[in-house]
């Protein structure tokens, strides 16, 4: 476990299958599907990939009387893959319906999702979420209350515009929006206590698209409960754009102990790989000292000395590389994901960093030998040369691991 850890603001823990939320736990990585939930088949396939990557939770859309009979469908194949990540039902407007008519949907869900802006209206509001309350009570599962500011309460809205009208120092709209979802997220989670909901099976997301309004509404939310709390900056966008977006919103918060599970909610490229959103999570918390999944990579930018795109090309094999490894080397080596590696391209920093890296090699720049000197544990252990220098870092990299992680190896320490 990495070094730094600031104090969490929840003090309830929510157990979501086999994985604790809150309480102290590390922050957790999920992820949602994007395949249409009743064709079973492709939606194991992406749970599993997703789940590979990394996401500890996945969620999955349920919206359809098809995809609420495929749930149990879904679940018994991914147990045969011995893929045990656990499911969170993802309801909007007819969740009660569904949940009532598919009691083997609602038992093989590890939670659900309601989103008390899409459950109805006026009184079927009330009755549809308490009916959704009960069914949690029933299979004792717990429950996301997810608001989305795109979704919010009409009504609740409403109550609270005439109410702030009427103030001498009325809030702005934003601050008035701000407080709506807040009061949202808190009243529906009283309110699901009301209806026999444990305390401890209860989390809370306030989904924003502002970088600057989640930061604001999830320090308010914080401050006023101890329930876990589920981050992600909703419609984040695609590309950089999404991935510094939610990284900007993330680590803010993340800093001051909020957040308790996280999403990366980038829109894929046409036919991109869905597992992005999982490695950005990850890359996020693995960059503020929060939890390890991988072996570090450290590589410089380039620069005049390194016009030669070696280094480069080894830099990013050598990342994949290990990414590749990991879902075997983490059962088989335990402490491994702390390992950094460095990878350079001159003689500047190049031998300093690969010291100070549990091993690295630094390569040659413009003009320079045309050898590799490798470091481990901050010594010199051998220099590379010629066109393979590739292959033989890699398996020196994997014969360091084997030694360090393995048994009788120190495991990092």
């Amino acid at each position: 476990m990495p070094d730094f850890q600031p104090q969490r603001h929840a003090t309830v823990a929510v157990r979501v299958g086999h994985v604790v939320v809150g309480g102290g736990a590390p922050v957790v990585v999920q992820s949602m599907t994007n395949t249409d939930t009743a064709e079973v088949a492709a939606t194991v396939a992406q749970v599993r990939e997703l789940a590979e990557a990394g996401s500890e939770l996945v969620r999955i859309t349920v919206n359809t009387a098809e995809a609420a009979a495929a749930v149990p469908r879904i679940r018994e194949a991914l147990d045969a893959a011995g893929c045990d990540v656990p499911l969170v039902g993802d309801f909007h407007f007819n969740g009660h319906r569904l949940l009532a008519a598919e009691p083997a949907c609602a038992q093989a869900l590890a939670k659900y999702r309601i989103n008390p802006g899409n459950v109805g209206k006026g009184k079927k509001k009330d009755e549809q979420f308490a009916r959704m309350i009960e069914t949690a009570c029933e299979y004792a599962r717990p429950v996301r209350i997810g608001v989305n500011w795109g979704s919010l309460d009409q009504a609740l809205l409403a109550r609270m515009m005439d109410e702030n009208a009427r103030q001498p120092e009325p809030k702005t709209p934003t601050e008035l929006m701000h407080a709506a979802v807040v009061a949202s997220a808190l009243e529906s989670a009283a309110r699901a206590e009301e209806l026999g909901l444990p305390h401890d099976r209860i989390i809370l997301s306030c989904k924003m698209s502002g970088v600057q309004d989640l930061i604001a509404v999830y320090r308010d939310l914080a401050s006023r409960c101890d329930w876990p709390l589920h981050l992600g900056l909703t419609e984040a966008g695609m590309g950089d754009k999404g991935v510094v977006a939610s990284t900007a919103a993330l680590a803010v918060l993340l800093q001051e102990g909020i957040g308790d599970t996280i999403r990366i909610s980038l829109t894929p490229e046409p036919g991109g790989d869905r597992t992005r959103e999982v490695r950005v999570a990850q890359e996020i918390l693995q960059s503020m000292g929060l939890r390890a999944f991988t072996p570090n990579v450290v590589s410089c930018p380039g620069c005049g000395r390194t016009s030669s795109t070696y280094f480069q090309e080894l830099a990013r094999d050598i990342q994949a590389f290990l990414r590749e490894q990991m879902p075997v080397w983490r059962r088989q080596y335990p402490g491994v994901e702390s390992l950094s590696v460095a990878v350079m391209g001159c003689v500047v920093n190049g031998p300093g960093e690969s010291k100070h890296a549990d091993i690295g090699i630094s390569l040659p720049g413009t003009g320079e030998v045309p050898v590799a000197p490798v470091y481990e544990d901050g010594e010199k252990t051998v220099t590379l040369k010629g066109e393979r220098i590739a292959e033989e870092f890699q398996t020196l990299v994997t014969a360091y691991v084997q030694r360090r992680f393995g048994a009788g190896g120190d495991g990092g320490s």
